[in-house]
């Protein structure tokens, strides 16, 4: 039904707009019907015939539709631009017909099923003036925004619209294609155009203007061909010149369809009648010839650049708002979500993830605007749906800010609700850590639906009440995600691979998105079973990379556009859009913000957000504020893991023999990851309950020691300070079990600077022989279960070695933070030989031992230290 309501305001439009032109010729042509009639059988043009010809003339084009041409550099002359609704057919001047009685000009139908074909193509000069002219007088003609020009020419390559130049940089005119593979191409846009307006109801009110200066051959032009037949509600216009193109084999060329014929006879033209039939010498068609009109001023064309080109941009202006629904959360994801992202033309375009299209791949230069393109789809989809029906995480390993907006900051305390992680200037190792949580959400609902007994994930949405939202996880600048071919990226490309092969079962919908797809090495091998799980292109300016390599259709696209491409690249799949800019919209977009984070529910969380920049603090810890006394075995806290949550990375002090702490590395975040650890240990310790013995050793640490020593006493406990003498004595005594149970609890024994009690400790009593060094290596095995600990900053990975007695030795200190360590030296100290570690500021790695496990985190410094300062 709504395709037949469109078809028929369609023809009413027509009707309309060809009433008037219709009353005045009918008027004109009352008093001379017979008279014409009688003179054409008698051989005969009158000059009272060719008088009213040209009165009728004046009457059926009008503007920029007839006219001579001559008055077009007069401005007092020219009519406005853009008057005419193309839609229904009209009449447009190709020229002037000459008799021995004078001349009137010529005219033939186009637009509304009507079209036109040349015998000769644009390698005649005057075809090619003839063609620009067309083009003018409709462009000039037409309702801003209503008439789209797309142009092919494999006759001159692309010389023949050079002229045209400024039409096409104000975007009034395509970029003429030039290849026969660019014309297949061009085809599979007009027939979708023509699909869309006869079948999808989509009343869009735009005519699709094809010109080729050649005429193609074979099956494309068969399907030329079927376009001039498919009629007035397919809004295509086609001008061809070269047709019938050279046959071969005989074989007669496929008839076109209300197409007027010109056939060109030296400096003049012979026009055939409207039916198609090709003009003979028994006086079927105009029975004059024709000369041609020539190239449009230059003038002309700069000012229709410059004028109405400035029109159609306003006509056709895409802001932000339009993306977006006129109802909040109204959609629901059980199949899948879509959003508007821009327009062909006039026409929206929507994309979805779902089973058709479960994953996106994005591709442009810096600068193209890919971040924009990502912001437009994320703010779409938040509109439409609920954080019930949608969740998002998203990625950024770029230095830039992509998704900053969409988490709480100090200057704004709103947020996007259907955001559960945020990274922003991630590491490659908080990018693994969020794929693995995907692949556990995707294990979680695999079991439900086998529980249910149901295969979809829309089933189980039904037979249950906890919402299982659809997930879009977005990774800009994936590739350095992937960067080398070390273990972070080994099992990247693995979560990657599964997800994209059994995501879509489970909702969940990945988009890949980055500057360049080559040179990966990670993905050797794998390129195929991973992105040919992403059929759907988003090619930007530059993007070709994600199209096929036979499709460069991204390489000439202006700043804001982009080409979609559902078919894995494809050539033949192309469809160019425009999208807003959100940058620009800023206001717009702060207020849908605040709009979604207002609809919120009270219990919502802000999403987990990870800041690759910003240094962390023990106070500002959930887990340090909420330490109590009285705890089984005190937990040590040096930082946050790089994972989803960002986890506490703390490590218990328990009476396994080892269970100590040596930070190592020369950077001065040793001696602030050893005050944290100091003071969360101290804050699960009811006053003079516990012992903190404190040794700064070095320099660099007084200040930290200083602080730490103030902070333990304003909390109640006794602090003593050793120097290197004092320490090694304390070594000693506490390298045997006590004589009896110890009255004063736990005792730690906190180093700033272990390497440099090495002379102290390396010192042997004249009567047992027994080295410091002894004495620390017995108090690292047995001390723990009397209550002893030591928290120690070592500033090299070498001299902790030679303290504990060697690699053999190095469960006797337990945990291990690394800082500025090379990866190389602490995986053969470790005995792994595959480590993956490189130090790096704000980055250590704990290293528990015991538990066999090791974790990246950002290490706590003091608030006030400068990250310069950290490294």
């Amino acid at each position: 039904m709504g395709r037949l309501t469109a078809t028929f305001n369609r023809a009413v439009t027509a009707h309309r707009d060809a009433q008037t032109h219709l009353a005045a010729a009918r008027a004109a042509l009352t008093d001379t019907t017979e008279q014409a009639a009688a003179g054409h059988a008698a051989g005969r043009v009158t000059a009272d015939t060719v008088h009213r010809l040209r009165a009728i003339g004046e009457v059926l084009a009008t503007g920029w539709l007839g006219g001579d041409g001559r008055s077009n550099n007069d401005p007092t002359a020219e009519p406005p631009f853009g008057t005419e609704n193309l839609r229904g057919r009209i009449a447009v001047r190709l020229g002037t017909a000459t008799t021995a009685y004078g001349s009137f000009p010529a005219l033939v139908p186009l637009a509304g099923g009507a079209h036109l074909a040349i015998d000769a193509d644009a390698r005649d000069p005057q075809v090619a003036a003839l063609l620009r002219r067309l083009v003018v007088r409709l462009l000039a003609a037409a309702q801003p925004g209503r008439l789209r020009v797309l142009t092919a020419d494999t006759a001159a390559l692309g010389g023949t619209f050079v002229p045209l130049r400024p039409l096409i940089e104000a975007g009034l005119l395509a970029e003429p294609v030039t290849s026969e593979q660019d014309v297949a191409d061009l085809l599979d846009i007009v027939e979708e155009h023509a699909r869309v307006e006869q079948h999808d109801a989509r009343d869009v009110d735009e005519l699709l203007l094809l010109v080729l200066t050649s005429a193609p051959e074979g099956r494309d032009l068969t399907r030329l061909a079927a376009l001039t037949h498919a009629g007035a509600p397919a809004g295509v216009c086609v001008i061809v010149a070269g047709y019938p193109p050279p046959s071969s084999g005989g074989i007669a060329p496929p008839q076109l369809g209300s197409t007027t014929r010109v056939r060109m006879s030296g400096k003049y033209a012979q026009v055939g009648d409207p039916a198609g039939e090709t003009y003979s010498d028994d006086g079927s068609g105009l029975a004059a010839p024709v000369r041609l009109d020539g190239d449009p001023p230059a003038a002309l064309v700069d000012r229709l650049a410059a004028e109405l080109g400035d029109t159609v941009r306003r006509a056709t202006a895409l802001s932000f708002a339009d993306l977006l629904p006129e109802q909040r959360w109204t959609g629901s994801s059980a199949d899948g979500v879509r959003t508007m992202i821009g327009r062909d033309g006039r026409t929206s375009i929507e994309l979805a993830f779902d089973d058709v299209t479960p994953h996106w791949l994005v591709g442009g230069r810096t600068g193209a605007g890919k971040t924009v393109f990502l912001l437009d789809v994320l703010y779409g989809l938040a509109a439409r749906y609920s954080p019930d029906e949608l969740a998002l995480y998203l990625l950024d390993f770029k230095e830039g800010v992509s998704f900053a907006e969409f988490v709480p900051t100090g200057r704004d305390p709103s947020w996007i609700p259907h955001a559960r992680s945020v990274g922003i200037e991630s590491d490659r190792e908080y990018g693994v850590a969020v794929l693995r949580e995907l692949r556990r959400e995707m294990n979680r609902r695999a079991a439900a639906l086998k529980r249910h007994g149901v295969t979809k994930l829309a089933d189980l949405r039904r037979d249950t009440d906890t919402p299982t939202p659809r997930i879009v996880a977005v990774i800009d600048e994936f590739h350095v995600l992937l960067a080398g071919n070390d273990a972070v990226a080994r099992e990247a490309v693995t979560l990657l691979e599964e997800l994209a092969r059994k995501g879509r079962s489970y909702g969940i919908h990945l988009v890949l998105a980055s500057q360049s797809m080559s040179g990966i090495e990670a993905l050797y091998g794998k390129t195929d079973s991973i992105f040919g799980q992403f059929p759907l292109r988003v090619a930007l300016p530059g993007g070709s990379g994600v199209l096929d390599p036979l499709n460069d259709a991204a390489g000439s696209l202006p700043i804001g556009s982009a080409v979609i491409n559902p078919s894995a690249g494809q050539p033949r799949a192309n469809t160019v859009v425009r999208f807003p800019n959100a940058h620009a919209d800023a206001a717009q977009v702060a207020a849908l913000r605040h709009e979604l984070w207002q609809r919120r529910e009270a219990a919502a969380r802000p999403p987990a957000i990870f800041k690759g920049y910003e240094s962390t603090h023990v106070e500002d810890d959930p887990t340090y504020r909420g330490l109590l006394p009285g705890g089984r075995r005190p937990l040590s806290l040096v930082g946050r893991v790089v994972d989803v949550d960002l986890s506490s990375a703390y490590f218990p002090l328990d009476a396994t023999p080892g269970r100590h702490l040596a930070v190592v590395g020369t950077a001065p975040t040793g001696a602030d990851v050893l005050h944290a650890a100091t003071l969360s240990v101290a804050r699960q310790h009811e006053p003079g309950s516990a012992r903190f013995l404190l040794a700064p050793l070095v320099a660099t640490a007084d200040a930290v020691a200083d602080e730490t020593a103030s902070a333990l006493s304003a909390a109640g406990h006794e602090v003593t300070q050793l120097d290197a003498a004092a320490l090694r004595e304390r070594v000693g005594e506490y390298a045997a079990p006590p004589a009896g149970p110890s009255a004063g609890g736990r005792t730690y024994l906190v180093v700033f600077g272990m390497d440099a009690a090495g002379a102290a400790l390396g010192l042997s009593d004249p009567v047992t022989f027994r080295s410091g060094l002894d004495d620390l290596r017995a108090m690292l095995r047995q001390g723990p279960g009397y209550g002893v600990h030591l928290l120690g900053w070592w500033r090299g990975l070498r001299r902790l070695s030679d303290d504990i007695g060697g690699a053999h030795n190095r469960d006797d200190i337990a945990c291990l933070v690394a800082l500025n360590v090379p990866g190389s030296e602490l995986g053969m100290y470790l005995g792994v030989h595959d480590l993956a570690y490189t130090p790096r500021a704000n980055r250590a790695l704990l290293v528990d031992r015991h538990d066999q496990r090791t974790r990246l985190i950002v290490p706590y410094v003091r608030p006030g230290r400068e990250l310069d300062e950290v490294f």
